[in-house]
């Protein structure tokens, strides 16, 4: 982080407002006048496929392996959680602030949404949940609504998308390889 210290930088996050009105839309209809992204993909499969996603998925494992830094307020990602991921190298401007604003933690299904804090390049929120499904299949469903907020994502335009559509898909490959590593 920069010259500040971490918690400072964290607690100072964690006093921001989302940075869009439709908070906890993710749950259930997604908001009009927002790129919507709904995506599930087979991850898995079997109850221990279930719980080493889920763990990867709720200790920041997934994101971390998807290539951001994450730094965070919690080990685990639960409501009211905070932070601060950044894509690239370490030198990055590219930060990306988030909170938590949800969580699910029932007997198969696993997962939280975070939404978007000053800062971030887009506004919005998006979710992520591991699901054991009746036929023990382990499907990821990932769930977001976004527009561009900063002015270089909005010069970014299209690629703006296309960096979205990638971190999902390494997303989608992290949690595969967690689920399928025990």
């Amino acid at each position: 982080m920069s010259g500040r210290p971490r918690d400072e930088i964290l607690g100072s996050l964690a006093r921001q407002p989302f940075t869009y009105r439709e908070v906890g839309a993710t749950a259930s209809v997604l908001p009009t006048g927002y790129h919507h992204v709904r995506r599930s993909d087979l991850i898995g499969h079997g109850r221990g496929a279930f719980a080493a996603g889920a763990e990867a998925l709720m200790t920041w494992q997934m994101h971390r392996r998807a290539g951001l830094h994450v730094d965070a307020s919690d080990e685990r990602a639960r409501v009211d959680a905070v932070a601060l991921m950044r894509l690239g190298p370490s030198w990055s401007v590219v930060r990306l602030p988030c909170r938590v604003m949800y969580e699910i933690e029932e007997d198969r299904r696993r997962g939280f949404a975070y939404g978007t804090l000053p800062g971030h390049p887009e506004s919005g929120e998006e979710s992520f949940v591991v699901e054991l499904m009746p036929n023990d299949d382990v499907v990821l469903h990932i769930t977001a609504f976004s527009k561009q907020a900063q002015l270089y994502a909005r010069a970014g335009g299209p690629l703006s998308r296309l960096v979205q559509r990638f971190m999902t898909d390494r997303y989608v490959r992290a949690l595969r390889r967690a689920a399928v590593a025990d």
